[in-house]
């Protein structure tokens, strides 16, 4: 059995107020991946201006 369906089998036997608990506490977890992330600081530090310039020099082009 995987680590998740372990995971997603002991919340289901939860009562209601540790599931909401459960809820919450996951609601802190950052699930943004690396490459989004990656992204985001190259977008920030400029790295992708000369892209940006270029789609918007061709909007036609989509």
């Amino acid at each position: 059995m995987s680590t998740v369906t372990e995971i997603i089998d002991a919340v289901k036997q939860l009562d209601e107020r540790s599931k909401a608990g459960f809820l919450a506490r996951l609601a802190e977890v950052d699930f943004e991946d690396v490459w989004d992330r990656q992204i985001a600081a190259d977008a920030k530090a400029g790295k992708l201006d000369a892209l940006w310039r270029e789609a918007q020099a061709h909007p036609a082009a989509g």
